[in-house]
């Protein structure tokens, strides 16, 4: 009983399971979304478009997600979702054997799995529907190119060094400024996807290179990060600063200045289109197997337009 009790225990506290007071049986469909992590705003975004779609379509929506980043703990989460026999999963890609494997067995039980943020082309994922993640960090490789002029040294701050999506990201910026002699990358640093952990990384990069001129940061809370970052060891230097995502927080911090751009995906779409691409691979076999989301580089002028970044579109 005691060894009962603490599993209840443990489990509550690893995972975060949202459920509704009616049974999913009332419904259409019970799909799941399998999140990074339970609070993260970006997630959050992701969460409300999804639910959008859902209540739209009668379809029972599982919010599930580990309470911080962990990708083993995703892994068991969608071994939970396969068990469960929910209709559809959507979930962020993760890389190795055993997300390829789940991925696998839930196919062969008739579950179809999307992957939506992060995409996992090797596996037997029925649809990707998100940023091209590579193509968004050429664009914010393109915004220090077309931005800046003289010799710039560049510093990178990323969510995770295992995410995929942050990966490519890093690929796609490399790509971007590889042809260009003037802008060199010093170094790339994690956040752990937290402010806290994007303005030690910033702390850090200055610490040891007091060269840098820019940086970019590769997830949702780096941006603010590298600005609190910035404040502590070099309040007065000038930095071309490059965010990502399109938080309130991110874009005050673009009107006041102390971001020059970021590059914007649109999570409550990627939710939105998620579940409608859900509802029909449960009567289609075969579907377009990369959907895109938009991607572009938001500054200080488009701020200024009546724009509303984030709707679905």
């Amino acid at each position: 009983m005691i060894s009962f009790v603490g599993m209840l225990i443990y489990g509550y506290k690893t995972f975060y399971i949202e459920t509704d007071d009616v049974e999913a049986n009332d419904y259409a469909y019970h799909f799941a979304l399998i999140a990074e992590e339970t609070d993260n705003d970006y997630w959050r975004l992701v969460e409300q478009g999804a639910k959008k779609a859902a209540d739209e379509k009668d379809i029972y929506l599982e919010y599930v997600a580990p309470e911080k980043a962990d990708n083993g703990k995703m892994l068991k989460l969608l071994d939970r979702m396969i068990s469960a026999k929910v209709d559809g999963i959507i979930i962020q890609g993760i890389e190795g054997e055993r997300f390829i494997n789940l991925v696998h067995k839930g196919i062969e039980r008739g579950i179809p799995i999307i992957t939506t943020d992060t995409d996992v082309k090797n596996s037997e994922r029925k649809v990707y529907v998100g940023t091209n993640n590579y193509y968004a960090g050429k664009l914010a490789g393109q915004a220090i190119i077309n931005n800046t002029s003289g010799e710039q040294y560049v510093g990178i701050v990323t969510g995770r060094f295992d995410a995929i999506n942050q990966q490519e990201r890093i690929d796609g910026f490399k790509d971007a400024v590889a042809t260009v002699d003037r802008i060199h990358i010093v170094d790339i640093k994690e956040s752990n996807i937290t402010e806290i952990g994007a303005s030690q990384a910033t702390y850090s990069l200055l610490r040891q290179y007091p060269q840098v001129t820019a940086v970019f940061g590769t997830s949702a809370l780096d941006g603010v990060g590298i600005v609190n970052g910035l404040q502590e060891i070099a309040p007065n230097k000038d930095m071309y600063i490059v965010g990502f995502d399109i938080l309130p927080e991110t874009l005050n911090l673009i009107k006041q200045g102390k971001i020059d751009v970021t590059i914007a995906q649109y999570p409550k779409e990627m939710g939105y289109r998620s579940v409608n691409v859900m509802i029909d691979l449960q009567t289609q076999a075969y579907l377009k197997e990369q959907q895109f989301t938009e991607t572009e580089i938001i500054d200080k002028h488009d701020l200024t337009t009546t724009k509303r970044f984030g709707e679905r579109k």
